[in-house]
């Protein structure tokens, strides 16, 4: 298991170029599939048409905002299209590829590159010549994922099977076989590695760019940090400066949610910032989709937040003045400032510095904030309704606060515990 971990390919996605030292390069077309090129073409501009429209009319609303209502139509407006045009950006991709891509096999002394995109820019992996085992030729059966090439390249690489070319006879695959020997400077394996073949992988491959991380269960093991790890202090520090601006600051009940509201924007935040830690190039299409259904919730929720607890239902009006809104958040700077630094301290002394990415996957991550929006809205309904039958807000405001502190304490350290033990489900 130890050897097939090593045995990893090394990922580089940018312009195409050659490899210093190139001795051997063959360009494989992808074979096109009209039927299925077309099927894409019709979907793509099924999901591009409304895309296009909502482009013109968050336009149109980032013109001139107005009032709350308009921000956030065009907040909302706006984050829509961005998780909307994921969906057509993809299927342009992959029309682009089936269009006009290919493969490009390149070889220098020891190492063979596949690249696999345009002809200007792609997806390369690299792969030690010595690793390479069991070059074949390949007939996929008639429904399967790999059909489309029809009889191809093959070899095994670790515990992976790496694919290229299309419509190959035997006869190619053993030419490209003794151009590869003969450029590498190595002859390709055959049956099964040798114990400790090809170890001196890892270390190529944690210095090229792109890598993909160490797994979880190569992380050395490690206590979760406590009750008294310098993370947990912070979050509760900064929870009792909320408390401190509610007792002696006189906020309300409002700007205390508003606070909540705008920490829920800070955890979407830095959330976004492990995405692309975790998910690496992965993170150019997971990011963006994210930020959209994210960010989209979160107007739509300042919208609601303001209108029941700012100004209340009797007195809400779609009209409010922006300049109402800045100086709402204006007075709230040093606990905004705060929350801020609390969950900067917890991404850089806990997910980097402690190495919580390791074995993290990108879905994994996209759904970790949510737990906080389930908190809000337990928090705006339960919180509302005993607001409305005591009519007085202090009691609840200050059952809230710290409600919400040992909340996220414990939520805090799940998600440490989580981290430091892979198999483990917060």
């Amino acid at each position: 298991m130890a050897d097939a971990q090593r045995n990893r390919p090394r990922f580089r996605l940018g312009l195409e170029r050659h490899l210093q030292g190139e001795r051997f390069q063959q360009v494989f077309p992808l074979r096109r599939h009209w039927p299925a090129i077309l099927f894409l073409l019709v979907f793509d501009v099924i999901f591009l048409l409304p895309a296009i429209g909502t482009g013109r009319e968050a336009l149109q609303l980032w013109g001139a905002p107005e009032d709350l209502f308009s921000l956030v139509a065009a907040l909302f407006t706006t984050f829509w299209l961005l998780g909307w045009s994921m969906a057509p950006l993809v299927m342009t991709a992959i029309l682009l590829a089936m269009l006009f891509g290919r493969e490009v096999v390149r070889v220098r002394p020891g190492l063979v590159q596949i690249s696999l995109g345009l002809p200007l820019f792609s997806l390369q992996a690299q792969y030690e010549a010595a690793a390479i085992r069991n070059l074949r030729l390949e007939h996929p059966a008639a429904k399967s994922g790999t059909s489309w090439r029809g009889s191809h390249a093959a070899f095994a690489y670790g515990n992976q099977s790496v694919e290229f070319g299309s419509a190959l006879a035997q006869r190619d695959v053993d030419l490209i076989r003794g151009r590869i020997e003969a450029a590498a400077g190595v002859r390709l394996g055959q049956g099964e590695a040798a114990p400790g073949e090809g170890a001196g992988l890892s270390a190529a491959a944690s210095t090229w760019p792109g890598a993909a991380t160490v797994a979880g269960d190569k992380r050395a093991v490690e206590r979760a940090p406590g009750w008294q790890s310098p993370s947990v202090l912070a979050l509760v520090a900064a929870n009792l400066v909320v408390l401190a601006g509610a007792l002696f600051y006189q906020w309300d009940l409002g700007r205390v949610l508003v606070l909540y509201w705008a920490e829920s924007a800070i955890i979407g935040f830095f959330n976004l910032c492990k995405i692309g830690v975790v998910g690496r190039w992965a993170a150019l299409l997971a990011g963006p989709f994210f930020a959209g259904h994210f960010g989209g919730f979160m107007a739509a929720h300042f919208l609601f937040l303001h209108a029941f607890f700012v100004q209340g239902p009797s007195g809400f009006s779609g009209s409010t003045d922006l300049q109402e809104v800045a100086a709402l958040f204006a007075g709230l700077w040093p606990a905004l400032l705060v929350l801020f630094c609390s969950h900067a301290f917890s991404f850089f002394y806990n997910f980097l510095g402690r190495k919580e990415y390791e074995g993290r996957t990108v879905g994994q991550q996209m759904h970790e904030p949510y737990s906080r929006i389930v908190f809000m809205h337990l928090v705006l309904i339960f919180g509302g309704a005993l607001v409305m039958v005591l009519g007085d807000a202090t009691p609840v405001l200050l059952a809230i606060i710290c409600v919400k502190i040992a909340v996220d304490v414990r939520a805090h350290l799940r998600q440490r515990v989580a981290a430091t033990t892979p198999d483990h489900t917060p």
